[in-house]
């Protein structure tokens, strides 16, 4: 590039406001240019040769410089009132696909720190005409756009293809949570345990008793529960009313309480329920036979506080986890203390563009509270990460979409109560937890190759464009 001149682009091109109103345009057959990058059309022309079109406005907006594209167009097109055209004076002096692949490859670095303004963030045609930019002979210019298409084709062509590749692996994560629920991966698992009658580690039907009773399975509770020392005469000694075990106690015995009320409540599923055919031994439940599922608190936004508990909305998580962007809190109290989020809990999406999606609580670093947006799925009887499996597969997802209420775009909570639910016994259920973290594992470490290939691809060619735009 040190060998090639630097000229302004107002030395050697004009520069033209557009005059089509974007909103108001009829549309015809001709191309109208405007700020993103797939044409609209128009019934009338306001040019008619090769041209750089600049947007005269920020792509963000809000106070935010940004520019996502500049285009190239040649022939006769229509251009909106907030873009630009640059036009080369003489074309066999600038090649205007030079000029256009120069300007869109440093748009951040030559364009958007020209931009001004508080909230309406605009660029200005004089600040444009000033800009430099090296002039190679035209022969090399020509040369440089006809490699610069080739190689945004070629990275069009790649990016699609990583995109394939993606969408293969979303799918390889649904099927492994949607065999998991239908038994496909715990085949072999199966002969080499069958139902051990009356033990619900290996008997859905003495588990399902438990649940109906109110009853945790000695394998799903902590070690710790079993490691005190027998009451004198087998009886348990009394404990105090403020002590931790006693609230632990009447917890319990309202766990027991709700649950036999909930099970009693509650339909068997019926035949035409079933989305699909469960292993011998399994059975049919509704997903709130074997969870207490509840809505948030409504808080008010206006007493949002800078200390506090921390307020759980729909868009404070994802698949993956809590999002820290913008953390709400509000003063906490007794009346809130029933919406306190606990480890092991599954928050589902209740309205919204994203309905259904759930992410599993595995710890928490502080006090939180859901919104009446959010719903908290919570497991005593079975395995909690199972439950995570069903909430996330295909069938449930399939079930949320076809109870979403039409005009308000949510689910109740009875919709997610009456969910069918498939159960295996308890250690059937540890085997398909362990089977699915290991397969999804590998999946992720797949779509981390993926991206990798895909970020690799985009440096190479990012490489060569500006290795040859310096000459």
């Amino acid at each position: 590039m040190s060998e090639w001149k630097k000229v302004k682009i107002g030395d050697i091109c004009k520069i033209v406001k557009g005059t089509t109103g974007i909103a108001s345009a009829e549309p015809g057959e001709y191309p109208l240019v405007v700020t993103v990058e797939e044409r609209k059309t128009c019934s009338t022309y306001q040019f008619d040769c090769e041209a750089v079109c600049i947007p005269l406005v920020s792509s963000s907006g809000h106070g935010k410089k940004s520019l996502k594209n500049v285009h190239y167009q040649s022939g006769k097109f229509a251009l909106g009132t907030i873009l630009c055209a640059v036009i080369p004076n003489n074309p066999q002096e600038l090649d205007a696909r030079y000029l256009h692949q120069y300007l869109q490859f440093y748009k951040d670095i030559i364009l958007v720190p020209l931009m001004k303004g508080a909230a309406n963030v605009s660029l200005s045609m004089k600040d444009i005409l000033a800009v430099e930019f090296p002039l190679p002979p035209i022969e090399r210019q020509r040369e440089l756009s006809n490699l610069f298409v080739s190689l945004q084709e070629k990275q069009k062509e790649l990016s699609a293809e990583y995109e394939k590749q993606t969408e293969y692996a979303k799918l390889l994560r649904q099927n492994i949570l949607q065999e998991a629920i239908e038994g496909k991966l715990t085949t072999d698992w199966r002969k080499q345990n069958p139902v051990q009658k009356g033990n619900p580690d290996y008997d859905t039907e003495a588990l399902f008793e438990q649940i109906q009773k109110g009853e945790v399975s000695p394998s799903l509770q902590p070690a710790s529960q079993f490691s005190a020392t027998p009451s004198p005469r087998g009886k348990a000694p009394k404990t105090p009313e403020n002590s931790r075990e006693f609230f632990e106690e009447k917890l319990d015995s309202e766990r027991k309480r709700t649950n036999n009320a909930r099970s009693k409540s509650l339909a068997p599923i019926t035949n035409e329920e079933k989305p699909f055919e469960i292993p011998e031994g399994w059975k049919w439940l509704r997903l709130g036979n074997v969870s207490r599922i509840n809505g948030g608190y409504s808080f008010k936004s206006t007493e949002y506080t800078e200390k506090g508990i921390r307020v759980i909305r729909i868009s404070d998580f994802n698949e993956n986890g809590f999002v820290n962007s913008k953390i709400v809190r509000y003063k906490d109290s007794d009346a809130i203390k029933p919406y306190h989020l606990e480890e092991k809990n599954i928050l589902m999406a209740l309205t919204g563009g994203t309905v259904g999606k759930s992410f599993f609580v595995s710890s928490l670093d502080e006090t939180m509270a859901v919104n009446q947006r959010v719903a908290t799925i919570k497991i005593d009887n079975i395995r909690p990460e199972y439950v995570n499996i069903l909430v996330k597969s295909l069938t449930a997802q399939k079930i949320i979409q076809e109870a979403k209420h039409s005009s308000n775009d949510n689910i109740s909570l009875p919709d997610l109560i009456e969910m069918p639910f498939s159960l295996p016994p308890l250690k059937e259920q540890e085997e398909i937890v362990n089977k699915v973290e290991a397969l999804l594992t590998k999946v992720t470490t797949l779509e981390n190759q993926i991206q990798d290939c895909k970020s690799l691809s985009d440096k190479l060619i990012f490489g060569i464009i500006k290795e040859n735009l310096e000459g």
